[in-house]
């Protein structure tokens, strides 16, 4: 008899755990088997440490403006901006002549005549509507005064004297690329006074 009490808690003892492995084991698979497994995680959006700077142009500004010179503006500028950069207009400026909304691109010469230009432009055609439609023409070679060459932008009193000379030395001029021949004035002033003078 002494033999059955020890038998049925040995029984016991080994139910208790086959039970308590039966649970844990419940427990492993509800948990373990049943979950899924995390998505790996995917690095972070890669972030571009250098900016991009804004795009920049350079422009010469001359003629009747305070501070004549190469301005760096922002891409996207207008020519108000350019005269506005180089100290604003003058005085003297006649800025019905410029188009200030114009955009202004890299490389570019903004000319802000003198209104002795347009006053010498009238008096030389004698009124006349130009070629191109505008009541102030371009100031004539072969007729203006020392003065009215001087009201140009970038052409002093020296170089409008020249000009005068090379005309009754060499005769007329024919075309407005002979300016090249008188001394001062290169290509780039050529440029600058090309819609601005006639022969």
């Amino acid at each position: 008899m002494p033999e059955l009490p020890i038998s049925r808690r040995r029984a016991l003892l080994a139910g208790a755990a086959l039970l308590a492995v039966l649970l844990f084991g419940s427990r492993l698979l509800s948990h373990g088997g049943s979950a899924a497994p995390p998505p790996p995680s995917l690095p972070p959006p890669a972030i571009s440490t250098t900016t991009a700077l804004p795009a920049r142009v350079v422009v010469d500004v001359v003629g009747a403006v305070r501070r004549p010179g190469l301005y760096r503006l922002a891409q996207g500028a207008r020519v108000a901006d350019a005269v506005a950069r180089a100290g604003g207009s003058t005085r003297k400026a006649d800025l019905s002549l410029v188009n200030l909304a114009a955009l202004v691109s890299d490389g570019e010469q903004v000319v802000v005549p003198r209104r002795g230009a347009a006053v010498a432009a009238s008096g030389a055609t004698g009124g006349a509507s130009g070629a191109s439609g505008i009541p102030t023409g371009p100031v004539h070679l072969n007729s203006a005064t020392i003065e009215q060459l001087d009201a140009l932008p970038g052409v002093g009193p020296v170089t409008a004297q020249k000009i005068v000379d090379y005309r009754q030395k060499h005769g007329a001029f024919t075309s407005v690329d002979e300016l090249d021949a008188v001394s001062g004035i290169g290509p780039a002033r050529l440029d600058q006074l090309r819609d601005l003078v006639a022969p």
